[in-house]
């Protein structure tokens, strides 16, 4: 069953030339939502960093991957797709929900 799921597919961070910038939607650390991520042998934790979501209707979530022993990476996925499950929603309202320049952020 599990050799069956796909490592989820990584999207690239919006960029200046990529069209409108994105809704971004933020919420206060210890109540973010998670997923579990597919790495190809067990389903990682990872909390939200954000939500963007584009004009043309597509998600992408921004996650706190596991990375080593004790680091965790920034990744970008688009949602949904196969190795992306929801691990929990979000505990509080979201903190930011704004256009913002990914440059900066």
């Amino acid at each position: 069953m599990s050799s069956s799921i796909p490592l989820p597919a990584e999207e690239q961070p919006w960029e200046a030339g990529d069209g409108p910038e994105p809704a971004v939607t933020t919420w206060p650390p210890g109540h973010r939502p998670a997923m579990r991520v597919w790495d190809g042998a067990r389903w990682q934790y990872s909390p939200v960093e954000s939500r963007h979501d584009y004009r043309d209707g597509h998600t992408v979530y921004r996650l706190l991957v596991p990375a080593g022993e004790d680091g965790r990476s920034v990744r970008s996925y688009r949602w949904p797709q196969e190795g992306l499950r929801p691990a929990h929603g979000p505990t509080r309202a979201p903190e930011t929900a704004a256009r913002i320049n990914s440059a900066n952020a």
